[in-house]
């Protein structure tokens, strides 16, 4: 089977936002499209609304006047469920209530032909579970947009238990020909960006609940060291408190309560104070019209030192640092101390600088540490976080900061942490990554693009798996499984057995 072809009816059952946003992606590639609702008299608001907004697309050059007007003809409310007979494609945006969709796809199956295509746009409910009560659920197949519909490019297309290949072959399809990049995922819980991107929060959350840094320097952080459009924190006001951990709850249930994917406690306090973010007027920030900015703790101007020296050569992810030292004209001696086994530079108060390894500086055996965390490009990165374990002298932190300030880094001072901010959240993507593709959960390749597209990540967890080291992240997340009871940081095997791989083809 092959796409949709342009000139089929395509109906939208619900006719909120996200319903709004497809039936207009469909209504632009050319189909025509009607509009249902349960409630009188929504569909056909809905059908001014998608208007106006064309409106504004050719306002913009961005649509000529004549294809506003084709659409315009194409664009039909319907006030029965029966006047959607005739189409080849229901694409359904209800309320993410399991047994409304359930009832709706059954009323539906009474009206449609047999080879009309039934999908569901949820977020969090099961395809398979939404098929379940179908007569014909090979026909039925997941279409997840993401909002707004019309703007942003991914679509994960669902396969459930008992979804035909050819149904979801023709989704695919249909989703590129509408200008869309499409992924395949298997139906498990949170899909593949709900799923994976959920270490993006968590580990935010789980460092400010340990009191390691406030919000506003997590962000800072994850931005400018990380590379992040946005910080969690500020994400999470923007999509919502609530909605946000609702998310992260039902992702949680799904997997029978794996520690993996616990949620927050601060997080439930926020929802169940009311401050859910920027539609409250107040969540981690204040959205109040006029107030201040929150800045990140950033540690003021200290002495670069004149020289350091490097014992055991930097590797890996932190090689490049060395290469920036030099650069900045500060002298670096080599050396090799006795039972040194780990890179680190050493600072001219003796204390060692050396990149987080999942491990705590405080109580490093190695003598007064402070840990580094990792950038992903320690280059381009603006930013560095940094936690000195108890026993480092305030002399040697203003050390640290000044051999980074002289990098060209601002720098922020934290409390001793394991995997400090960027390293932990990274790790764990990765190794959620490696483990959904070892489930068959989807490939390796429409991973990586569905986190660039789904959330803007600077990259793919594969991609970063490779420039960092997949060593490197499975050390550091087996250090904090050590390190933090429960087994939230135990790697997956599917990232062990990457390793094992690995060795062999060299």
């Amino acid at each position: 089977m092959t796409a949709i072809e342009a000139g089929r009816t395509v109906a939208v059952v619900g006719t909120g936002t996200m319903g709004q946003g497809i039936a207009q992606v469909a209504l632009v590639a050319g189909h025509p499209v009607r509009l249902y609702d349960a409630l009188p008299g929504r569909a056909a608001e809905a059908a001014g609304a998608i208007g106006r907004r064309l409106d504004r697309l050719v306002e913009k050059g961005k649509l000529p006047a004549a294809e506003r007007e084709a659409a315009r003809a194409r664009l039909l409310p319907a006030t029965t469920l029966p006047e959607l007979a005739d189409v080849a494609l229901v694409v359904e945006a209800v309320v993410e209530e399991l047994s409304a969709k359930q009832e709706l796809f059954a009323a539906l199956e009474d009206v449609v032909s047999e080879d009309c295509l039934l999908a569901t746009n949820t977020s969090s409910l099961s395809v398979t579970a939404v098929a379940g009560a179908l007569r014909l659920p090979g026909r039925f197949v997941g279409l997840h947009f993401f909002n707004p519909a019309p703007l942003l490019p991914l679509v994960e297309v669902v396969s459930g238990f008992a979804t035909d290949e050819a149904a979801a072959t023709t989704a695919y399809e249909t989703a590129a020909a509408w200008g869309k990049s499409p992924v395949r995922s298997a139906d498990t819980p949170g899909f593949i960006v709900n799923r994976i991107a959920r270490p993006f929060y968590a580990e935010a959350l789980r460092v400010y609940e340990e009191r390691a840094a406030d919000p506003a320097t997590i962000d800072a952080v994850l931005r400018e060291s990380g590379g992040f459009r946005m910080g969690p924190f500020e994400l999470m006001d923007l999509i919502g408190q609530d909605v946000n951990e609702a998310v992260t709850r039902s992702v949680w249930e799904g997997f029978f309560r794996d520690p993996k994917f616990t949620p927050s406690l601060a997080q439930r306090r926020l929802v169940e104070a009311g401050l859910l973010g920027r539609k409250a007027g107040q969540g981690w920030y204040d959205h109040a019209e006029g107030a201040a900015e929150p800045l990140p703790h950033t540690a003021e101007p200290c002495p670069a030192p004149a020289a350091v020296a490097v014992h055991t050569q930097l590797a890996g992810p932190a090689a490049v640092v060395q290469e920036l030292i030099e650069e900045a004209g500060i002298k670096v001696t080599r050396e090799r101390a006795p039972g040194e086994h780990e890179g680190c530079i050493r600072l001219p108060g003796g204390a060692r600088l050396a990149l987080t390894d999942g491990q705590p500086a405080t109580g490093d055996l190695s003598g007064p540490t402070i840990r580094f965390d990792l950038a992903l490009d320690y280059r381009a990165a603006t930013r560095i976080a940094l936690a000195p374990g108890a026993e480092v002298s305030s002399q040697d932190v203003r050390e640290a900061v000044g051999l980074f300030q002289a990098l060209g880094k601002a720098v922020s001072v934290i409390e001793d942490v394991p995997g400090l901010i960027v390293a932990r959240t990274v790790a764990m993507i990765v190794d959620f990554a490696a483990d959904a593709e070892a489930r068959g959960v989807a490939s390796r390749e429409d991973i990586d693009t569905a986190m660039r597209l789904g959330v803007n990540y600077p990259g793919g967890p594969s991609e970063w798996a490779d420039g960092i080291g997949r060593h490197w992240l499975w050390h550091l997340l087996d250090s904090m499984h050590h390190q933090y009871a429960g087994g939230r940081y135990a790697p997956s095997w599917a990232l062990r057995r990457s390793l094992k791989q690995n060795r062999r083809m060299l």
